[in-house]
């Protein structure tokens, strides 16, 4: 780590001070240039004749050892990467007592948790909000479907002429997105709010092209509205849709399957989506959570009719991006 200019500085100045001496400076004259005491120069100089040049360096202060040495803070990584459970805490989280915890256990030093933070901080490891993950993933099938089966359902749909469309469901509810807002150091602000279940149930389609097509009710969704859905997207873009989409009930229901097996929708190929696996979505980390916490942050509706307006104009911009839509494929792991 190098030196503070303020070191250097007070280096240089002891070391002036034995240069001026050497061309035959009087000590008091060599204290007014330097403006310090007459005493310090008087210490610098014994210094210098006792130990020379190197006598007037900068030292830097010792300081108190540290508790831990460098080869034992090396090896908390290695204890942490085992989980909190193993060490008898309940959940996997790790914060800054259970980390103090663990360094009195395996070394029987006491350290508070804001100079465990600091540690931390020095082996490179923040906080984070954790990404949940069902226990029942099958994480190689998942990353056998994103390696595997996606490039050749991308294949599959140019070499047919297919429209591929990842399509997936979310709800926009009445309550405010609130993200942040400025208030008074100290004075928390509170907003109040009435509380309210009322939402809007949204079933939107994300294509390779960076086209969104969207359905919106006000009552929750079930299989004739994923039919009327289908019924939307091939108005726009044709019966011969290569459907992308996970294992919903309102997917798998009766009358989705009959109008599959119909004229209108025979056209329609379906590929399900792996159990647990929401991250191969581009439309779950891409489409809704820019929709929820870029497009409508902070805004507050007073009713649904309001609150649908808000949503169709956030989609209109984000239509005008098509490249952004295109960049959720790649967020879930997916090359086009």
């Amino acid at each position: 780590m190098g030196r503070s200019a303020r070191t250097d500085w007070k280096e240089w100045r002891r070391t002036r001070a034995w240069q001026l001496k050497k061309l035959g400076w009087k000590q008091r004259d060599i204290s007014v240039a330097l403006d310090v005491s007459e005493g310090a120069v008087s210490q610098w100089l014994r210094a210098a004749r006792h130990g020379g040049r190197r006598a007037l360096s900068a030292r830097s202060s010792p300081g108190r050892p540290p508790k831990l040495t460098w080869n034992q803070l090396r090896l908390l990584p290695d204890f942490l990467s085992h989980g909190p459970e193993a060490y008898g805490f309940r959940g996997k989280i790790w914060t800054c007592a259970r980390v103090a915890k663990i360094i009195a256990e395996e070394y029987g030093v006491s350290y508070d948790r804001g100079h465990v933070s600091r540690l931390l901080k020095q082996l490179r490891w923040t906080p984070q909000v954790p990404i949940k993950r069902a226990l029942q993933r099958d994480e190689a099938e998942i990353e056998r479907w994103r390696t595997v089966v996606w490039p050749r359902l991308l294949a599959r749909a140019r070499r047919e002429r297919r429209t591929l469309i990842f399509t997936d469901e979310s709800g926009f509810y009445l309550l405010p997105g609130l993200v942040r807002t400025y208030a008074p150091q100290g004075h928390t602000p509170l907003i109040r709010v009435f509380q309210t279940r009322d939402h809007l149930s949204v079933m939107a389609g994300l294509t390779a092209q960076g086209k969104i097509y969207v359905l919106v009710r006000r009552e929750p969704l079930n299989g004739l509205h994923t039919v009327e859905y289908l019924q939307h997207v091939i108005h726009y873009l044709g019966p011969r849709l290569l459907v992308i989409w996970d294992r919903s009930p309102i997917h798998r229901r009766n009358d989705v399957k009959e109008f599959l097996e119909s004229p209108a929708g025979r056209g329609i190929q379906v590929e399900p989506l792996p159990a647990y696996a929401p991250d191969l979505n581009p439309l779950d980390q891409g489409l809704w959570q820019h929709l929820k916490h870029v497009e409508l942050r902070n805004v507050v509706c007073l009713d649904l009719e309001e609150l649908h307006l808000e949503l169709h104009l956030a989609i209109g911009r984000l239509r005008q991006k098509p490249q952004l839509i295109k960049a959720f494929f790649a967020s879930a792991g997916l090359t086009l």
